[in-house]
């Protein structure tokens, strides 16, 4: 198990990481960030994406998918990527992890290995 602090380190190791952060959804709280110059206001992001994850995984329930089969939401912009992981376990609900990457440096494949191990050793 690893803590926040230890998560936000390994995901901003990610070649072309700007930011990451991690946001328990249900309160729109950001338990941890960490980034460059470069990256957004994560508390923004938090705020927004709080409404996303929650219009997604209700539509995957509407259609009868359970929603813990999501593994992750990618969203391409014209430079960056942005990656949003839940972390689907029981005690873990209402929690995502938060990447966004400079889409000319960035493996997209390695992004998300790194963030499912993230998501799989993370305790909050």
């Amino acid at each position: 198990m690893t803590d926040i602090q230890e998560s936000l380190r390994e995901m901003m190791e990610c070649e072309g990481a700007l930011a990451a952060s991690i946001v328990d959804y249900l309160s729109r709280i950001t338990l941890g960030v960490a980034q460059t110059a470069q990256g957004p206001d994560l508390e923004k992001v938090a705020y927004g994406d709080t409404d996303f994850m929650r219009a997604k995984l209700s539509t995957l329930e509407m259609l009868g998918y359970d929603p813990e089969r999501l593994e992750d939401i990618v969203v391409t912009l014209d430079t960056e990527y942005h990656v949003i992981r839940p972390l689907s376990q029981r005690t873990r609900q209402g929690v995502f992890l938060y990447l966004v990457a400079d889409r000319t440096r960035v493996d997209l494949d390695a992004v998300r290995a790194t963030m499912r191990g993230v998501a799989h050793r993370l305790d909050v």
